[in-house]
């Protein structure tokens, strides 16, 4: 039977969940928000199958050989739309004209983070756009080996380890199979999403429309967090000025297991890897406009297949891998817990939400300074450079 002695061992994947013959494991919220895998020993009987699905306990090695390119679609609209460069809307647009299907995280009609499956190209839409938030699989895992087993083609877009999670639970190869992972910084908690858009609500007075993440009104690199309301008033602000984003930019409250993370590096058990490429503007000026360009790994000859598909649509350039990841540091290690997420979380249900994260997320005004300090300095030693 599978036992949860630490929570930094469990990454929430839905794997063991997803796996269980009799059904008797179910997904439940801790204090902090994030699920983690409830046996109902009753009904167990003990085949052990959810602890040898576990990614984290029987993690498979990859030993493979990725290439990397710096990518932007071709198409203005599709890549402005994105967070970085619109790739996946390439990827998905791809398997979709082939008659497959989609899988990917959405914001349900609660703003709450699932995955979901899509099968026309409007329909996958709802899973273009980062959400910080930890995704719900659900029975997403279950949906996809259904369609594989009936000859439909699958993209199942995640994190490393969702993708960990779905390969453990599918247990077998699929050429129909196609897996796209991101290089994650860590997921920070539901339940304070939760907090945190009921906070904006209440602010407005009235109920959420839409959200985005990353908006590039003023640039890729400056993105905004926006919120529009059902009034057509709007809460838009930058990154670095947005509350939610603060915190999780600062590691105070992401899933135990993102500290510990076992999916990090280049070798990856996805086909195809996408993310954000920081620091393209020194390493190929040319491919930088400051509208998102996508850096991409290939990580199996099916990865490298789908890309020389939708390759003609598309501006690319191949890059090697370490320079690539220079400025990616997500991509091979994991971010540090700070030093104040106990704290944080024993207030998490005492004090109000802006209260509680003015307190543990805003920097002082002497810090702000500081950094405004490095940036000019970083600036400056970067023009005597060039």
């Amino acid at each position: 039977m599978l036992s949860i002695l630490e929570p930094q061992n469990c990454c929430g994947c839905y794997a063991c969940y997803s796996s269980c013959s009799k059904g008797c494991i179910t997904m439940q919220s801790d204090r902090e928000g994030f699920w983690y895998p409830q046996i109902n020993q009753i009904e167990c009987i003990n085949c052990g199958h959810c602890e040898k699905v576990c990614p984290i306990l029987h993690k498979e090695i990859v030993n493979n050989i990725p290439e990397a390119y710096a990518a932007y679609n071709k198409d203005e609209n599709s890549r402005m739309k994105s967070s970085s460069g619109g790739i996946f809307t390439l990827l998905a647009e791809n398997i979709i004209d082939h008659g497959g299907v989609v899988f990917g995280a959405e914001f349900n009609d609660k703003f709450q983070v699932c995955h979901s499956c899509a099968e026309t190209k409007s329909e996958f839409e709802k899973f273009c756009g980062s959400k910080y938030v930890q995704s719900r699989i659900g029975e997403t895992y279950k949906e996809a080996k259904t369609f594989l087993d009936d000859g439909r083609i699958v993209l199942f877009s995640g994190t490393p380890c969702q993708i960990g999670g779905l390969k453990s639970y599918i247990g077998k190869e699929y050429d129909n199979l196609f897996c796209q992972d991101i290089i994650c910084h860590g997921v920070p908690s539901p339940k304070v999403w939760e907090k945190y858009l009921a906070y904006r609500e209440g602010g407005s007075g009235t109920s959420v429309r839409r959200i985005s993440f990353r908006e590039k009104n003023e640039s890729w690199k400056r993105y905004s967090v926006s919120f529009q309301f059902n009034d057509n008033t709007e809460y838009r602000v930058t990154f670095d000025k947005d509350l939610m984003m603060q915190g999780f930019l600062k590691n105070i409250y992401l899933r135990p297991s993102c500290y510990h993370c076992r999916f990090k590096g280049v070798n990856r058990q996805s086909d195809i890897t996408l993310a954000d490429f920081w620091g393209i503007e020194n390493i190929l000026p040319e491919l930088f406009d400051d509208k998102g360009t996508s850096l991409i790994f290939l990580n199996s000859q099916k990865g490298q297949d789908l890309f020389q598909q939708i390759n003609e649509r598309m501006i690319s350039c191949h890059v090697d891998i370490q320079k690539a990841v220079k400025n990616n540091t997500a991509a091979h290690q994991s971010v540090l817990q700070s030093s104040k997420r106990d704290a944080f979380f024993k207030d998490l249900d005492k004090l109000p939400f802006e209260v509680l994260m003015k307190k543990y997320c805003v920097d002082s005004t002497f810090v702000k300074m500081r950094h405004r300090i490095h940036r000019v300095l970083s600036k400056m030693k970067h023009m005597i450079v060039k």
